[in-house]
């Protein structure tokens, strides 16, 4: 894989602290949900965009 350049890098770290943002933000209102399965749902978003971040991290290796 070639090497990523500055300006590369900062974006990828402003994503990956975007989608941890994400994952807190949903996780929080799946907390409070009275519905089930709407807390399901929320709860599935935030592991998403969990998978998301780790996927993105691996660039940073």
């Amino acid at each position: 894989m070639s090497q990523l350049t500055q300006t590369e890098l900062e974006t990828l770290r402003k994503v990956i602290g975007e989608h941890g943002m994400i994952v807190n933000k949903l996780e929080a209102y799946a907390e409070q949900a009275q519905d089930p399965e709407f807390k399901s749902i929320l709860q599935f978003d935030a592991q998403d965009a969990r998978n998301a971040k780790q996927q993105l991290m691996s660039f940073l290796q």
